[in-house]
């Protein structure tokens, strides 16, 4: 399973980056144990590029939970981190999103693949980073090729190594 990181408020915590990784530890006690993790990329707030610069990863994450269970406990990590929901795309201290699911493929109450990642760069530069073969299940096309097709957050860099 994939799930993606960002934020661009730190809250609580003395960066952004360390508000991500505070968001990895919190995974195991709501049943998602991490395998692997990417570097932290760094682009600029869209839509609006004024806004404060966001943070992103993503991680590779085992679960026994269903995809509903899966993203019921995505939003519980949110919550806990001072996540309130309101207008899109505002400021946040965290966003959590379930990529895939395995091979799983959903559109219902729960969106899997998620419908809009494989277009952002601060998601699939991370991704191919983990995992550049990683095909999509929708599409077809392997994260590489996503990485190096994706239309928004094109400024988007690794900024941090693991």
């Amino acid at each position: 399973m994939i799930v993606a990181l960002g934020c661009n408020l730190s809250g609580a915590y003395t960066s952004r980056e360390a508000l991500l990784e505070a968001a990895l530890e919190a995974l195991p006690a709501e049943g998602l144990a991490l395998v692997a993790r990417s570097t932290w990329w760094a682009s600029a707030a869209w839509p609006d590029p004024a806004g404060p610069e966001y943070r992103n990863g993503v991680a590779v994450v085992r679960t026994e939970l269903d995809p509903f269970e899966t993203l019921a406990a995505l939003h519980r990590i949110e919550e806990t981190f001072g996540r309130a929901r309101g207008e899109a795309n505002a400021a946040r201290t965290l966003d959590l999103d379930l990529v895939a699911y395995g091979r799983t493929v959903l559109e219902d109450d729960v969106w899997v693949p998620h419908p809009r990642a494989h277009e952002r760069l601060f998601v699939m530069g991370p991704l191919a980073e983990l995992a550049s073969a990683w095909i999509h299940p929708v599409n077809g096309e392997p994260a590489f090729r996503l990485a190096a097709t994706a239309t928004v957050g094109r400024d988007a860099r690794s900024i941090a190594k693991v």
